[in-house]
């Protein structure tokens, strides 16, 4: 039995928190081509919601505080931890190789070369201006 919402979209979609997010929504639209859903400022500048669409997925996203709410008490940004990720989203895309440029011309760290996979499809990871890791890749799994 199945205990996914009906009627959506996507009934996954992954969370991430950014120091400067207002940066970071500007950086993953031109790099990765995601689209502004709803971003709902705060009157300081920062974000505290963002939805950003792609395709039928979507991430949401908002701004690291100095003062925590409950979620941001639960998170730690990568150069906190060394680096190091505990998930990682994953971007279907038609033309990896072309995104793969616009992440190295906008200064993304390439973690993993773009490379034909032996399980289907081609794809690179990397980081983005704050850390968090990303794999794009034109796999789908489904």
């Amino acid at each position: 039995m199945s205990s996914t919402a009906k009627n959506t979209r996507s009934t996954v979609i992954p969370c991430l928190r950014y120091r400067d997010a207002p940066k970071a929504i500007k950086w993953l639209c031109s790099v990765f081509g995601f689209e502004k859903h709803l971003v709902v400022p705060n009157a300081d500048g920062t974000i505290a919601h963002a939805q950003l669409s792609l395709g039928n997925g979507m991430i949401m996203l908002g701004s690291v505080s100095k003062v925590e709410n409950e979620f941001g008490q639960l998170t730690r940004q990568p150069d906190e931890i060394g680096g190091m990720e505990t998930q990682s989203p994953y971007l279907i895309v038609s033309d990896a190789d072309a995104v793969y440029q616009r992440a190295k011309t906008a200064g993304a760290k390439i973690e993993i070369e773009i490379k034909d996979e032996d399980y289907g499809g081609r794809g690179f990871s990397c980081r983005d201006m704050e850390g968090h890791l990303w794999n794009v890749g034109t796999y789908d799994p489904w």
